[in-house]
C-alpha cells in the first residue's frame, strides 16, 4: 500500500512555487537557485528558483547579500508578506507574496562570473551551452522540455500497460548486424579479437520474444547508431517506443499506435489532432502527390502528374520525359520578387529553372510555358491540376529519379512562403505499401529498402512469380507534420519465405546462418504471425515542444559531431585499458 513520504524539512518546508497569499503570516523554509538579485536602496529582492517555480526574497542584510551571488544555492527562512501593490507579479503563482527573510545559509557558492545568463542561455551559441549543459537546464523552457518529456514517456508507459502490453528489457551488449547505419562496437576483453555491437534497435530481440510464446512487448528503447546528426536525428543515440505484438495485423499495429499518439498529441497540447483513424496512403501515392514518403499534410498543395501532357510537345526541357505540376491558388498576385526567389530556390535545389503559368479571370494562360502547352491538351490540364483563376501552375521537369524529390521541395517552400501551413494542428498518417526491393544505383544489384524481416505481400507467391521491384512489403511509417516518427512492419514468421525473401537480395542460407542465426533457429521452432512499430520519442518531443533542434529535448546531447563537450567523450584511454581489449592505435 502505498503511503506519502514526510521529508525531514531540513532545507524547506515549501517549494518555490507553493507560496500563495494564505500562506501570509507562516514562517518557512525554501531552498534554490538564486536567479536575480536586485538592491532598491538597501533592500535586497532575491529572485529563488528550483525545480518547481520561483519566489520573491526579501534581506534586509547587506552583509549577508554581498556574498550571494547568481547562481549561488542558499536556504532563506522567515516570514511570508503579502507584496506592496506595485510590485505584484501575476506572471508567476508566488506573484502576491515573498518572503522575507531573517536567516539565509549559503549552501553552494556559485562563480561570480557565468559562461552565460541562465534566462538567456538559449540564445547562446550550441557549444557553449553543451560544454555547461547543467546551467543550461536550469533555464525555464529548457528545464520544462525534460519536465515534459519525463511526463509522455510516463505517459505512454500507461497507455501500453492499459492495451496489455508487458515492458521487457532487451540486451544492450549485442551482436553486430547488417541494419542499414553503421554499428558502435565494443571490443571482448575475455575473446580476443571478437566484438560486441550496441543494438541499432532491439528487432532481433523483440521478434524473439514473439516467438518466445510472449504477447504483447514494449519497452522505452534505447538504440544507438553512428550516423551523421540532423536537426530531426541526434548522432550516437535515440529513444524509441518500440513495440511487437503477436497474431497481429497490420491494421492491429495502426489501432495500437493511433490510441496511443493520437492521447499522447492532445493530452499534451491544445492543437488540433488528426482523429482516428489516420489516413493511409501508399508509398507510391505519397510520392507522386507530395513528393516524398514524409508528407505535411498540413500544407494543401498538391502535385500532379503532366507527362504525358507534354509527350509530343514542341518543347525539349519537357519532351519525353517525367513532368510534375503544382498549383498554387491565388499565387498570381505575388510581386515580382516572390517569383524571382522561387527560382533562386530552385536552382539552389539542383534544378535547372522553374517554369509557370499564371490563369486570369477568363482562364487565359500566362507565361513562358503557354506557348508550348497543346490545344488538345488545356482542358485537361485544368481539370487535372484543378487550376482556378487567380492561380499558379508551377513546372517541374527531371529525370524519373529526382523528379519526385524536386517537386517535393518546390511544394514544402511554396506551403511556407504563401503561409499555407496551419500551425495549429497535427496531421497525422500512415504510410503503406512500401516497395520490398529496390535496385542499388551503383552495382545494379537488387537490395532490401527497408526492414529485411518484413512479409511480403502475397507471401512466397509473390515472391516466385512477380518482378522484384513489383512486390510490395507489409512496410509501414507513421508520419506527423512532414516528421517521420516511425517504421513499422508485419514480420516474416517462415523460414521458407525468409530465405527466399534473403535469397532476392543476394543473401544464401549460410549468410542467414551467420548474420541472423538466432532468428533463422527459431523461426524452426514455431512462429506466430506479429508485427510492431517504434515511434521516436525524442521526434514526438520535439513536436509537442515545437523546438527546431533534437537537441534541446535531450537532457544531455551530443552535439552535431557528435562530441560531448561537457564531459569530453569520445575520449583517449590509458594503453593499460587497450592492452585489456587486445587493442593496438594505428
Amino acid at each position: 500500500m502505498e503511503q506519502a513520504i514526510k521529508l525531514s524539512g531540513e532545507y524547506r518546508t515549501h517549494t518555490c512555487s507553493e507560496l500563495r497569499e494564505e500562506n501570509v503570516g507562516e514562517t518557512v523554509k525554501i531552498s534554490g537557485w538564486v536567479e536575480n538579485i536586485r538592491d532598491h536602496g538597501g533592500v535586497i529582492f532575491l529572485d529563488l528558483r528550483d525545480h518547481y517555480g520561483v519566489t520573491q526574497v526579501v534581506l534586509h542584510d547587506g552583509n549577508i547579500a554581498d556574498k550571494i551571488s547568481r547562481e549561488t544555492v542558499i536556504t532563506a527562512s522567515g516570514k511570508v508578506l503579502k507584496r506592496d501593490e506595485e510590485s505584484i507579479n501575476d506572471k508567476i503563482p508566488t506573484g502576491r507574496v515573498e518572503v522575507h527573510a531573517d536567516n539565509v545559509e549559503i549552501i553552494s557558492k556559485s562563480e561570480s562570473v557565468l559562461p552565460f545568463e541562465v534566462p538567456m542561455s538559449t540564445e547562446t551559441r550550441e557549444d557553449i551551452r553543451l560544454k555547461y549543459r547543467f546551467l543550461d537546464l536550469r533555464n525555464k523552457k529548457m528545464h520544462s522540455n525534460i519536465v515534459l518529456r519525463s511526463k509522455v514517456i510516463s505517459y505512454m508507459r500507461r497507455l501500453m500497460e492499459d492495451m496489455g502490453f508487458m515492458d521487457i528489457q532487451t540486451p544492450i551488449l549485442s551482436v553486430s548486424s547488417p541494419e542499414g547505419a553503421r554499428d558502435y562496437l565494443v571490443p571482448s576483453r575475455k575473446y580476443h579479437g571478437k566484438f560486441y555491437a550496441l543494438p541499432q534497435a532491439p528487432q532481433i530481440f523483440k521478434q524473439l520474444l514473439m516467438v518466445s510464446g510472449f504477447d504483447r512487448y514494449y519497452q522505452v528503447a534505447p538504440c544507438f547508431r553512428d550516423e551523421d546528426a540532423r536537426a530531426d536525428r541526434s548522432p550516437g543515440e535515440f529513444y524509441q517506443l518500440d513495440f511487437e505484438m503477436a497474431f497481429a495485423t497490420q491494421e492491429d499495429v495502426f489501432a495500437v499506435t493511433e490510441n496511443l499518439l493520437y492521447n499522447v498529441f492532445t493530452k499534451f497540447s491544445d492543437k488540433k489532432v488528426s482523429p482516428a483513424p489516420f489516413e493511409r496512403i501508399t508509398y507510391a501515392d505519397s510520392m507522386m502527390k507530395y513528393g516524398t514518403d514524409k508528407p505535411d499534410l498540413r500544407n494543401p498543395l498538391i502535385i500532379t502528374d503532366l507527362s504525358d501532357i507534354f509527350e509530343n510537345a514542341d518543347f525539349p526541357a519537357f519532351k519525353g520525359k517525367p513532368v510534375r505540376g503544382i498549383f498554387a491558388p491565388g499565387a498570381a498576385s505575388q510581386s515580382r520578387k516572390f517569383f524571382e526567389d522561387m527560382l533562386k530556390f530552385a536552382t539552389g535545389i539542383g534544378m535547372k529553372g522553374l517554369g509557370y503559368i499564371k490563369i486570369d479571370d477568363d482562364f487565359n494562360f500566362a507565361g513562358p510555358i503557354d506557348k508550348f502547352i497543346p490545344d488538345d491538351k488545356r482542358s485537361v490540364m485544368i481539370e487535372r491540376a484543378k487550376l482556378e483563376a487567380g492561380g499558379v501552375l508551377f513546372f517541374i521537369c527531371d529525370d524519373k529519379y529526382t523528379v519526385d524529390k524536386l517537386a517535393g521541395q518546390i511544394r514544402t517552400e511554396l506551403g511556407e512562403r504563401l503561409g499555407l501551413i496551419n500551425e495549429d494542428e497535427y496531421r497525422l498518417c500512415f504510410i503503406v505499401d512500401f516497395p520490398m526491393y529496390d535496385r542499388d544505383e551503383e552495382t545494379g544489384e537488387i537490395i532490401f529498402t527497408h526492414n529485411p524481416f518484413s512479409m511480403p505481400q502475397g507471401g512466397m507467391e509473390a515472391l516466385e512469380t512477380k518482378d522484384p521491384l513489383e512486390v510490395l512489403a507489409y512496410q509501414y511509417d507513421i508520419v506527423c507534420n512532414g516528421e517521420e516518427l516511425s517504421s513499422g512492419a508485419v514480420r516474416n514468421h517462415s523460414k521458407e519465405i525468409m530465405l527466399k525473401a534473403f535469397s532476392i537480395a543476394g543473401y544464401s542460407e549460410e549468410d542467414l546462418k551467420t548474420k541472423f542465426g538466432a532468428l533463422y533457429s527459431a523461426f524452426g521452432y514455431g512462429a506466430p504471425p506479429h508485427a510492431g512499430m517504434a515511434p521516436g520519442i525524442d521526434r514526438i518531443i520535439m513536436l509537442l515542444t515545437g523546438e527546431k533542434t533534437i537537441r534541446d529535448v535531450i537532457a544531455f546531447p551530443m552535439n552535431a559531431n557528435a562530441q560531448d563537450l561537457m564531459l569530453g567523450a569520445p575520449s583517449e584511454v590509458s594503453e593499460q585499458q587497450l592492452r585489456e581489449v587486445h587493442i593496438k592505435i594505428r
